[in-house]
């Protein structure tokens, strides 16, 4: 089911995960456009820095939507370089099918539980998270088969679920490339120039221009033929 078309939200409760980036940015304003009432969650989990976060406050600031930022410490653990500064943010390699050590161990299972406790104090039926199994690192949970399985197990979990008011985890990106995204964020009104995506992004929301998601990002905006607005550290060149 293409989520992007649905338009029955309209007298639901959601909540979204939100981080500042490209697609959560996009996830928030489609769900802005769908649903009656939103709650945004973003995360401190100890991520290198806090760029991501203050461009999400300011988005969720002009688009007026409840937004609460949650602290939690995932660089307890280490094994990610966006949590353990011991470890490099790597370049992006188009010619490697192996994950890259920007993942998360558990992080997107762990934010979803969050949202899922969220859900039930809002009195949502909703979930909507901004991953695509299209464009992405090969990460583990941003697969659809993850997402489905989290759904299951949201329904098992909770009063909300046990009393057969089904929560749902929604999508919407899913099988959308970055160039799709980006087109159906503009459809929306979406300001990329406010959205943070960079691993290693400074204090003022420059980005990188190398890593990962700073590379999937900028071709993103060269597939769909929109100039792209991310504000990128001086000494980054593109011919």
């Amino acid at each position: 089911m293409n989520h992007t078309e649905l338009n029955h939200y309209q007298d639901q409760n959601a909540v979204v995960l939100f981080s500042g980036g490209l697609d959560s940015t996009t996830c928030l304003y489609w769900a802005k456009s769908q649903f009656k009432h939103i709650t945004a969650i973003s995360f401190r989990y100890g991520q290198r820095h806090s760029s991501e976060l203050i461009a999400a406050q300011n988005i969720a600031k002009a688009l007026d939507v409840d937004h609460r930022i949650i602290d939690i410490d995932i660089a307890q653990l280490g094994g990610s370089a966006l949590t353990d500064n011991s470890i490099d943010v790597p370049e992006y390699d188009a010619n490697s099918d192996a994950v890259p050590v920007t993942y998360v161990p558990a992080r997107n299972t762990i934010f979803l539980s969050y949202a899922l406790a969220a859900a039930e104090v809002t009195g949502s039926n909703y979930i909507v998270i901004g991953v695509s199994s299209v464009d992405f690192s090969g990460y583990p949970d941003c697969r659809p088969d993850f997402i489905e399985a989290f759904e299951r197990l949201a329904n098992l979990a909770t009063v909300t679920g046990r009393a057969g008011n089904t929560l749902s985890v929604v999508a919407p990106l899913q099988l959308l490339s970055k160039a799709q995204t980006l087109k159906l964020g503009l459809k929306l009104g979406v300001d990329y120039g406010q959205t943070v995506s960079c691993y290693q992004a400074d204090e003022s929301g420059l980005a990188c221009g190398v890593c990962d998601s700073c590379s999937l990002r900028r071709q993103g905006f060269l597939d769909a033929g929109v100039a792209d607005p991310t504000r990128y550290r001086k000494d980054v060149i593109y011919d």
